[in-house]
């Protein structure tokens, strides 16, 4: 897909159907993936009807003709369309998302089903549950929307993304169930007596980043991506604290890219942690690795 900005129009008072083909076609034909799907998420949001969107045949507005064309000429620039219209649903929740924060992906709902399923019938229980590098809040949100009597805390590193986590829990009505830290990983947690810790944290080889794609490489912040010079840097330091940060049989539940699983699950055998396992996303890909504190 082409990076060069380039401006997009749209003729006054078309209706919403016909608007949305030619958004369609202006990003399938600067070979933008998804072109049709993309469309309808533009139009459901610059109308501000939603999904009814799709159904009305009414004119587009003035005022939602301009933001298609702003929008769609930043599509086209190589912008990702949920960092273009700032929200992104996860879980079934609606997140903002902003340059401070990593634009959570469906393939890290994988962490939520596996540490559910790892959790069981303690779901419902008045859990302690840790997000590190919570980012969006993204995970910790998901979390505890599923386990209502659980408390939770995020830790990031950077303000602005605590900032973010804070806006999205408040927005969900969670706020009054968690804490947002700022801090390096466990480090920002002067206690233990988690009975669950998830994290999805930067798992990209440094030298890799130059050659990710650009909605990727231009509009993740870098502090979300980058994993060191084996991409295993981030993973040390959590594995090395779990037995400090999990209650006894607390349950560690880590995202982890391509190739990695075998790696991450030895990091937390050497710790001390036991009963591993593994869960694959949709697409095959073996995404979350599992631990278990002894007792």
């Amino acid at each position: 897909m082409t990076t060069a900005t380039r401006a997009f129009a749209l003729p006054a008072g078309l209706r919403l159907s016909e608007a949305r083909r030619r958004v369609a076609q202006a990003l399938e034909a600067a070979g933008v993936p998804d072109a049709a799907l993309d469309a309808r998420i533009f139009i459901e949001d610059a109308t501000g009807l939603g999904a009814a969107a799709l159904m009305a045949e009414t004119p587009l507005d003035p005022a939602a003709t301009a933001t298609l064309e702003a929008w769609v000429a930043r599509r086209l620039a190589g912008e990702p369309v949920f960092r273009i219209i700032g929200r992104r649903e996860f879980w079934g929740l609606d997140l903002a998302v902003t340059p401070d924060v990593l634009d959570p992906r469906p393939d890290t709902e994988t962490i939520v089903e596996a540490a559910l399923r790892a959790l069981g019938p303690r779901r419902t229980a008045p859990l302690r549950i840790c997000d590190l590098g919570t980012g969006s809040g993204a995970i910790l949100a998901a979390l505890l929307s599923e386990c209502r009597q659980a408390r939770g805390w995020g830790v990031d590193r950077s303000r602005s993304a605590c900032g973010v986590a804070r806006h999205n829990l408040a927005g969900l009505g969670l706020d009054d169930r968690a804490l947002v830290l700022q801090g390096s990983w466990g480090a920002a947690l002067p206690e233990g007596g988690f009975d669950l810790v998830a994290s999805n944290p930067p798992y990209i080889e440094t030298a890799v980043i130059p050659t990710l794609a650009t909605e990727v490489r231009d509009h993740d912040p870098a502090l979300a991506l980058d994993g060191g010079p084996d991409g295993l840097a981030c993973y040390r330091l959590i594995a090395a604290d779990l037995p400090r940060l999990l209650a006894p049989g607390g349950i560690a539940v880590l995202e982890v890219g391509a190739g990695q699983a075998a790696a991450v699950a030895d990091l937390m055998r050497q710790a001390g942690l036991v009963e591993h396992d593994s869960r694959r996303d949709l697409g095959g890909h073996e995404r979350a690795v599992l631990a278990r504190r002894a007792g």
